[in-house]
């Protein structure tokens, strides 16, 4: 009795010291494993495929996706610049999507429109763009009435988005074609 109560701060802090042993071991850090590849490279592609590591600055894999930033896409761009007289809601470049605010020029009480431009492909093409107009009416006791209309503006937008898309293309190229040819070829 006299040894247990003289040593029984020691023996606590030694419970305290291996319960953490046995309880991150009953989790499995330790489980072997069978087929363990010799490269290392190898073993962390394998350990992230079965969900047993993590990583710090991405998978390693660097092959990404074929992603076009918004300053190289001329439609896009085109549209931002139309449209820069409208107030925006939503723009969302992943998404594809461009979406104004409700938009009044003052010359009819109670009626307001909104513009929403998606975009189906990156290229400069007619098909590659589809735009929604919709119609909100306002009555006197603010009852409104909001709907999908069919317009000359879609068109016109249409139009236009896709002339400044042509012209904005046609200067990217340009002068990717003029640094082409001022930059030294370092493959002699």
């Amino acid at each position: 009795m006299f040894l247990l109560n003289k040593y029984h701060k020691k023996i606590y802090f030694l419970i305290i010291l291996i319960f953490p042993f046995f309880l991150f071991n009953s989790c499995g850090i330790y489980k072997k494993t069978e087929n363990v590849p010799a490269r290392a490279q190898d073993r962390v592609k394998k350990n992230l495929e079965e969900g047993r590591g993590f990583t710090l600055f991405g998978s390693g894999n660097k092959s990404g996706g074929t992603f076009q930033f918004a300053s190289a896409n001329p439609m896009w761009r085109a549209t931002l610049e139309i449209l820069d007289f409208l107030p925006l809601a939503n723009v969302d470049y992943s998404g594809g999507i461009v979406s104004t605010e409700w938009y009044n020029e003052g010359t009819s009480v109670g009626e307001s429109i909104k513009i929403t431009v998606r975009f189906l492909s990156n290229e400069v093409r007619s098909d590659a763009v589809r735009i929604i107009v919709h119609s909100k009416k306002c009555g006197t006791d603010q009852s409104c009435s909001v709907k999908k209309i069919s317009s000359v503006l879609e068109n016109e937008l249409r139009l236009e988005i896709l002339k400044k898309a042509s012209l904005l293309e046609a200067r990217y190229k340009k002068n990717i074609k003029r640094e082409m040819e001022v930059r030294p070829d370092n493959n002699d």
